[in-house]
């Protein structure tokens, strides 16, 4: 099988206010790098130490480091950027870092939005992006090898053109993560009710070991050989192992497609019809539900009424069933049909984010909250996420959308704003998020869907995770016994 390649890289979130060379670190000092080290590192991977790099690797997509961004702050910077190109590298330099006690943050393309990629003790930025490429196509199995680094637009352009396969996987970061990342954060794409979301795709992994042993997990189409390892890491960050490679299950490339468009008088309908139809064994792929505010802003609404988009792709059989399905549900609960150009027009402007860099260069605190919920409490996590963010001074909006959806629950996507005094912008955040975390965990929602934790949320953790916590943090005791990798996430310390 012919290996492709590919060369792509990071996109930076927002410009440094003045150059991202003399950026400081926001979070202060962190481990030093000597120069026996680094010479020691460069002897095992090409490395990096160009102070624009540093500063970079030092950021993720985080909305409240974008405000640091324009204080011409990087959360942290790196002591080295190391770039190794195989997986004996990425073991040389874990043997190398867990015998010195150099913390490693491993990240591709670097579009978390937690700051799940930022390097919080310094050490060893790990850019995993000089692995990237698809090594092997079984279009049998439908099964795809591909290397970590590897970002979503380079993998699914070859396999839809050179073999009619999808893996279906399309996050709103689609055009600049990678499949590690994915993997590492377990992620949700858009189409995730028709084919799931990133650990229902991964069949076996490789993983690198804090003392550079290489493991293989995974690797048959269902198993009872003990618990599920790859369950171990997938959604670790990094804090576990740094992911290498990743077998991932495809799918043959749909060749048609519907879409549809309704509007209900309430949120709640169609929280009901949603949950009608997917409880009934409808998965169309997207299935998308607004409230009334976040249908005025995007979709033409006004400003009571829920907009519900629709698009199903696969065999022609299964999506005219399963449309038909839909229309009966969203009938059922008094929809009313829109015009199906509104599922083409968020297609366009799905992955667009200039809004976000726009706000936060007013000064607005943006940002989004997505938890999971069954479906008898969605109604009151939206009702108290909502109330509890819009208490905090100087909150501007607090609105919801219904992105995914399970036979059980579904997932609530929140985004909000405010418009606090510069000097009150960090307290504000926090206050925000301390507001409607609180909110949803007290109601009986998850802490996270598919952006997972970081920083951000890492100090929800123990109240997530109740006393399962323990069963965590040894795993991480175990597994990276000195600390090494990623340090400070996941309500680690």
């Amino acid at each position: 099988m012919t290996r492709h390649t590919f060369t792509s890289a990071a996109t930076e979130p927002i410009e440094f206010s003045e150059s991202a060379n003399t950026a400081t670190s926001y979070f202060g000092d962190s481990f030093v790098i000597t120069p026996d080290t680094m010479s020691a590192l460069q002897s095992i991977c090409p490395c990096d130490t160009n102070a624009d790099n540093l500063a970079q690797s030092g950021r993720d997509w985080w909305p409240r480091a974008m405000n640091w961004a324009l204080r011409n702050q990087t959360p942290q910077r790196a002591g080295v950027v190391c770039r190794p190109t195989s997986v004996q590298q990425v073991s040389a330099l874990a043997i190398f870092c867990n015998q010195n006690r150099i913390p490693i943050t491993a990240a591709g393309g670097r579009s978390a939005v937690t700051g799940a990629a930022v390097p919080l003790r310094g050490g060893v930025a790990l850019d995993m992006t000089s692995l990237q490429g698809i090594e092997s196509v079984d279009t049998v199995s439908g099964l795809i090898e591909v290397w970590a680094g590897t970002f979503g637009p380079d993998m699914e352009a070859v396999l839809q053109e050179q073999y009619q396969l999808t893996v279906g996987h399309f996050p709103q970061s689609f055009d600049i993560s990678t499949v590690g990342g994915w993997v590492a954060c377990r992620g949700a794409g858009q189409y995730s009710t028709r084919y799931g979301k990133i650990e229902d795709m991964v069949a076996a992994l490789e993983v690198v070991l804090a003392d550079g042993t290489i493991i293989r997990t995974g690797g048959a189409p269902a198993g009872a050989v003990g618990p599920d390892l790859t369950q171990i890491f997938l959604g670790s960050e990094g804090t576990l192992g740094i992911i290498t490679k990743v077998w991932l299950r495809a799918h043959p490339k749909p060749h048609y497609q519907q879409r549809a468009a309704y509007t209900f008088a309430s949120f709640a309908d169609g929280i009901n019809a949603v949950r009608t139809l997917i409880r009934d064994g409808a998965t169309p792929a997207v299935l998308r539900l607004y409230d009334g505010s976040e249908s005025k802003r995007s979709h033409g609404g006004n400003g009571t009424t829920a907009t519900l988009l629709v698009l199903d792709e696969a065999n022609q059989a299964l999506v005219e069933t399963t449309m038909s399905m839909v229309h009966e549900a969203a009938l059922a609960n008094n929809a009313v049909s829109a015009d199906a150009a509104l599922v083409e027009a968020w297609m366009h402007h799905r992955n667009d984010t200039s809004a976000l860099q726009a706000l936060t260069r007013k000064g607005f605190v943006v940002d989004t909250l997505e938890v999971a919920a069954s479906w008898n409490i969605v109604d009151a996590v939206v009702n108290n996420v909502e109330s509890a963010i819009l208490a905090i001074p100087h909150a501007r909006s607090a609105t919801c959308h219904l992105s995914h959806s399970y036979l059980d629950g579904a997932c609530l996507y929140f985004t909000f704003a405010a418009t606090p005094p510069e000097d009150e912008f960090d307290s504000t955040y926090q206050a925000l998020w301390d507001a409607g975390q609180h909110a949803a965990l007290n109601a009986g929602a998850n802490l996270s869907h598919h952006h997972g934790v970081g920083l951000n949320r890492a100090r929800f953790m123990k109240d997530a995770l109740g006393s399962a916590f323990v069963v965590l943090q040894a795993l991480k005791t175990t597994l990276d016994p000195h600390n090494i990798l990623n340090p400070g996430k996941l309500g680690f310390k």
